[in-house]
């Protein structure tokens, strides 16, 4: 694979699994669709005369059937002359998933702290630039970010509490490797699931932005923030995860969504271990086979999840209740809280304005 840019440009860093062979080419020991690599860049001359600034990234491989074969993608980005705009175009899940191999590797070569320095560093420095050169900014108290970077200040916090990179005595050495190797390796919204899961209750949905699916009313689940806040006893709530999903299911939820989701009788007859949802000919997951959901069966939620979850192979499914083995990794994943780290997500803002004022 050959990386080439725009004169003016130069490639700094690569992240990811590769041998690197020359200043712009990689050898891939294999490639599939959820392979991922990501390219830290460098401007070493000024922009001023280039209206486009180009990166092209071709690939020669052998598939499968044993064809030689050339993939080539191109991406052209306007150059332009106010800090704010390139805030406008900034893609925040793209920038927190680059941080995340930057601060692996870091984790590596120098120290865990260090790494964790780094991104706490990152969430500072973008606040201040933006603060300093944004129009009409320099009045205004608090944190100002721009509206595209809105969420990078708690997807910064939800990478402290990874395990790749949280402190404390809980994570093991194994699955802190682990957890590296998934970082460099996992796509951009396979790994921003696992950053950041999405959370969702299953139990009481209205029709309000429903789908209309062969003259039947689909309700769809609406995303709640990563905080036990959300999590209500009398409810069921689905935590996507990426390559697992856990279903919380709180002690006073209907009895009748545990019948028939689960196929158990009230919430004290389900087992402690559960770890898949049957199959049920129930009006829940009858609702489904018409929707054609993804892997794991019998949820009242269909493309809503479907379209935004592209995966291959089945996910695993934990059932977390109040004395089940899957509670405490549930709300490990509530990054908005105190969990797994220092700070809950208003403490980590306050933290971050202290340093920019410091």
């Amino acid at each position: 694979m050959r990386i080439r840019c725009t004169k003016g440009l130069s490639i700094h860093t690569f992240h990811g699994n590769f041998f690197v062979r020359s200043t712009d080419l990689l050898s891939l020991a294999n490639v599939n669709p959820d392979s991922a690599f990501a390219v830290q860049m460098s401007i070493d001359d000024s922009l001023a005369d280039s209206s486009l600034a180009c990166f092209q990234a071709a690939l020669l491989y052998t598939s499968s059937k044993g064809k030689r074969r050339i993939r080539v993608h191109t991406l052209c980005l306007p150059v332009v002359n106010q800090l704010s705009d390139v805030y406008a175009g900034a893609d925040v899940q793209a920038i927190t998933c680059l941080l995340a191999d930057m601060a692996i590797d870091r984790s590596v070569s120098s120290s865990l702290s260090d790494a964790r320095d780094a991104l706490t560093n990152a969430a500072v420095d973008l606040m201040s630039a933006y603060k300093i050169n944004g129009s009409n900014l320099q009045q205004q108290s608090g944190l100002v970010v721009a509206a595209s970077l809105r969420l990078f200040p708690v997807y910064i916090l939800a990478l402290l509490k990874q395990k790749a990179l949280r402190t404390g005595t809980s994570t093991r050495l194994d699955e802190r490797v682990f957890a590296m190797c998934e970082f460099k390796t996992q796509p951009l919204q396979q790994l921003m699931r696992m950053v950041h899961p999405d959370l969702y209750r299953l139990d009481d949905m209205s029709d309000q932005g429903a789908l209309h699916l062969n003259d039947t009313v689909v309700p769809q689940p609406h995303l709640l923030h990563l905080s036990a806040e959300r999590v209500t006893r009398d409810g069921a709530f689905l935590l996507d995860c990426g390559n697992v999903f856990y279903l919380w299911i709180g002690k006073s939820c209907d009895h009748l969504f545990i019948q028939d989701v689960l196929g158990c009788g009230d919430y004290a007859s389900i087992p402690n271990d559960m770890s898949h949802i049957p199959e049920l000919e129930t009006l829940l997951s009858e609702r489904n086979e018409r929707s054609q959901p993804i892997e794991v069966r019998g949820f009242p939620f269909d493309r809503h999840v479907t379209e935004r979850n592209v995966r291959q192979g089945s996910q695993k499914v934990g059932v977390a209740r109040d004395n089940s083995p899957a509670k405490a990794t549930f709300f490990q994943y509530l990054v908005e809280d105190r969990t797994e780290g220092p700070y809950s997500y208003n403490e980590f803002l306050h933290h971050i304005q202290q340093q920019m004022s410091s």
